[in-house]
């Protein structure tokens, strides 16, 4: 029932993180790591998945790719949800859910309540704020 929810974001280039070893491996990574906890609901599906599908081509346009894509899915790996939410210090959690790490250190979340109460382009901008902030790359100048 929820392949093909997981696929919109493998389609898009999140790795699925299924294990809490997985998890641990790639959220402590050096640089910038973007995890989408997905889920079922409604608002994953008209809000959070087609937002971060128009980030994502924002960023791949812009140069500000993290470093990492991942994502792990709310009620199915519970291990490795709880495992990544282990990664969000401080921050109840929710699903869906959005968070960039830095060098395995949280630097900014968007919870469900940034989702739900905005449409797919508030979210694509949210998301794209956070890329274009910490993943953007300088374009080497020209000497």
């Amino acid at each position: 029932m929820v392949q093909p929810m997981r696929e919109e974001a493998t389609e898009i280039g999140f790795r699925e993180l299924l294990t809490p070893d997985e998890v641990k491996n790639e959220l402590s990574k050096d640089g910038t790591t973007f995890v989408f906890v997905n889920s079922v609901c409604g608002c994953a599906a008209g809000k959070a998945r087609p937002g971060l599908s128009l980030a994502v081509e924002w960023a791949k346009n812009n140069n500000a790719m993290p470093d990492n894509l991942v994502t792990v899915f709310a009620g199915m790996e519970k291990d490795a949800v709880n495992e990544a939410r282990n990664y969000f210090t401080g921050i109840p959690p929710s699903s869906p859910q959005m968070a960039l790490l830095k060098n395995g250190e949280l630097v900014h979340m968007i919870n469900r309540m940034d989702i739900e109460n905005n449409d797919a382009n508030t979210v694509a901008n949210l998301v794209a704020g956070i890329f274009n902030k910490y993943c953007k790359k300088e374009e080497a100048e020209n000497a």
